[in-house]
């Protein structure tokens, strides 16, 4: 069969030649293709099994005309590369594939014009609500308010107070906890590498490793390097390297990420230094590949499938347009996992071993 008779056929199959094959009614087939929730599981497997057989496709642009709600969630974040958005685009698509429902995913680059134009996109294709992981730093986060009140979102990643839902991880927390495991260890000149400090994620990040030290009676003024990098990725590490070996070296790097993380293991081999012997090093988001890595690298874990549940969970209740739906704040505790990238028991080098242009 040709690829047009094709077509034709699937476009003469009707909702009611699915119900008669599912042997259901047609407001049965109706509510699996527009309110899958509606519809015992059972039932809506032998509708969607005769769906897939007669090769049934609905009419999206009759279905918005009649007001249904489409089976489309938008997510946009703000690097598709990056494995933590990966990793919680995975955990929503598991949360409402059994619901029947399909995720979008956008690339905002971190920029808010893009931004703008994907959430008018997605709106205009009357999706059934949005994920968003905002482009906008903290001080212009009220924009959000300013979104169109039938398109249900919920932010990601992004505490966004009384006026929106959210799901978010204690950034704060967690840069605290990567500082004081590093005190700990005795190191007191600390770097933090991070992307820029318009992004909240990493101005909080930053934030916390700041009280930590103030909190053991460190000056950060004085012993925190803070070194902020264009990009989220491997190369941007390597940079942020070569920008510390300019002073003075630390005695342990925290980075805002376990890419970044990677790409200064990297830049510090090239300068003929060891981790953890000459410099220790904490990543964060604990990414599958962390623990993988040349040396196993100590990260703060996010709870990425529980992010990823609990927003798809949140969006499932805000777009079922009840009115009983009440806005929700979840904020999640991070964790620290240690591993050998901060072993303090690893020989140090002996001084002066590292090359004249690195003062210890």
């Amino acid at each position: 069969m040709s690829k047009a008779a094709d077509s034709s056929a699937r476009a003469s199959v009707k909702i009611r030649d699915v119900a008669a094959f599912a042997d259901v009614s047609t407001g049965t087939v109706s509510n699996t293709i527009n309110h899958p929730e509606r519809v015992h599981p059972r039932t809506r497997l032998l509708v969607e099994q005769a769906i897939q057989e007669l090769g049934f496709v609905p009419n999206q642009q009759a279905r918005v005309l009649t007001g249904a709600v489409s089976n489309v969630i938008g997510l946009v974040v703000l690097d598709v590369e990056s494995p933590f958005y990966m990793g919680t685009a995975h955990a929503v698509e598991r949360s409402v594939r059994d619901s029947g429902l399909v995720v979008m995913l956008c690339n905002s680059e971190g920029e808010i014009v893009r931004e703008s134009a994907l959430l008018s996109m997605l709106a205009a294709q009357h999706v059934r609500g949005v994920l968003l992981a905002p482009a906008t730093p903290e001080e212009h986060a009220d924009r959000y308010v300013k979104l169109p009140q039938d398109l249900p979102v919920v932010l990601l990643d992004f505490d966004g107070g009384a006026t929106h839902c959210s799901v978010s991880v204690d950034n704060v927390a967690g840069g605290a906890l990567a500082v004081r495991h590093l005190l700990d260890l005795g190191h007191e000149r600390i770097a933090y590498v991070g992307g820029s400090l318009s992004l909240r994620q990493f101005a909080q990040r930053a934030a916390g490793a700041r009280q930590a030290m103030t909190d053991a009676g460190l000056d950060p003024e004085k012993m925190l390097t803070e070194v902020s990098v264009s990009g989220l990725g491997i190369r941007d590490g390597q940079r942020a390297v070569e920008l510390l070996l300019e002073g003075t070296l630390p005695e342990a790097i925290f980075c805002g990420n376990d890419m970044l993380a990677f790409g200064v293991y990297r830049g510090l081999v090239n300068a003929g230094l060891r981790v953890p012997e000459d410099v220790a090093l904490v990543g964060y988001d604990d990414i599958d590949f962390a623990k993988n890595w040349v040396v196993p690298l100590t990260s703060i874990r996010q709870p990425i499938d529980d992010l990823g549940h609990q927003a798809a969970q949140l969006l499932l209740d805000h777009s079922s347009r009840d009115s009983s739906h009440v806005h929700r704040q979840v904020i999640l505790k991070p964790e620290l996992v240690v591993r050998r990238s901060t072993d303090r028991r690893a020989e140090p080098r002996s001084p002066g071993s590292a090359g004249g242009t690195v003062t210890r």
